[in-house]
């Protein structure tokens, strides 16, 4: 039997809606049909391509294929940046399958559809289980954003006692303020403006730091681990000077500009610098049952999962009027 759904696709004249099928399933592919949908940033960036949009899919199973063996119908799902890998190769035998030379990833895969739309099919393998405490509305903007975060922290071995820097008091900060916070570290909030201020402290901050205007920073005490999560590269120079030795920044910006730091702090000081795309499957894993155990959820802005709830919701995000992610709803 084939499987009709809907999808939203981007595409030069803008988004539209399409019509996609599958056959039956097959190994250990399930559908999902899609309850909720996180509106991230990188869909901003494919809304003109040729592809259905959305990575930040949750839902409830509807049927599995012969293969499936963890998940039943009715299984509360969500899914992410990653669709499949090869299993076999150094990095997914290392638990590195988001580093896999033949990974799958959205923007690149799969692109006839996506979690802006009604149904979507996936592996089971790269099918999360909600936690039950956490909704499929807040577990959305955890698939990607929450994932990413989380992620760097994990690479860069945070430990309680750190002092953790977040650049940038949005999507993704709002979200890294409240993991590193519940890890137990001393969290340090930077932003354009004091107007997230309040927000910031109540999300587990202790320090918060204007940056608009100021030549330099002055802290109570150096950053052991920066977080830089704005849409665009800071004043690096500014954020080495505070960094502690042998300190790590993890640098999330989504920017086609070269990366220029300042030289001699970054050897003297022994400071690290990391990339980082989503979590790979057992750290998402972690990441959700550490955000349902510590109630950590996302500030969201609704918006139906429709055509124009859709544009609204990236219109929204392109001018940076989100707070702090977007989350559709489907009807």
């Amino acid at each position: 039997m084939t499987i009709k759904f809907t999808v939203y696709k981007g595409s030069k004249d803008g988004i539209k809606q399409a019509e996609t099928e599958r056959e039956n399933l097959k190994g250990d592919e399930v559908l999902v049909r899609t309850t909720h949908s996180g509106v991230c940033g990188t869909d901003v960036h494919f809304q003109t391509a040729e592809m259905g949009l959305g990575h930040e899919g949750t839902g409830v199973v509807e049927a599995i294929g012969p293969d499936a063996k963890l998940l039943k119908k009715g299984d509360r799902v969500g899914w992410g940046f990653g669709h499949d890998c090869c299993g076999h190769c150094r990095q997914c035998m290392t638990g590195w399958e988001t580093m896999c030379p033949e990974r799958k990833m959205y923007g690149v895969d799969d692109l006839d559809q996506g979690s802006f739309g009604t149904h979507a099919v996936w592996r089971e393998a790269f099918l999360f289980k909600i936690p039950d405490n956490l909704s499929n509305e807040d577990a959305g903007p955890l698939m990607c954003g929450g994932s990413t975060v989380f992620n760097v922290l994990h690479m860069a071995q945070v430990r309680p006692t750190a002092r953790v820097g977040i650049v940038g008091v949005g999507g993704l900060g709002h979200l890294a303020i409240q993991f590193a916070a519940k890890m137990g570290c001393q969290v340090v909030a930077f932003s354009g403006t004091d107007n997230k201020k309040d927000e910031a402290m109540k999300l587990g901050a202790g320090e918060f730091y204007v940056t608009s205007g100021v030549k330099e920073l002055k802290v109570k005490a150096p950053i052991d681990n920066l977080i830089v999560t704005t849409s665009a590269q800071p004043d690096w120079p500014m954020y080495c000077n505070i960094m502690a030795p042998g300190g790590v920044i993890s640098s999330l910006s989504v920017d086609s500009k070269d990366l220029k730091i300042p030289y001699m702090p970054l050897i003297l000081n022994g400071i690290r610098i990391q990339g980082g795309l989503v979590a790979s499957r057992q750290v998402h894993r972690d990441m959700l049952d550490f955000a349902a155990y510590h109630k950590i959820k996302p500030i969201n802005m609704t918006f139906p999962l429709t055509l124009d709830g859709i544009k609204q919701a990236l219109k929204t995000l392109e001018e940076g009027k989100m707070r702090y992610r977007g989350v559709l709803v489907a009807p």
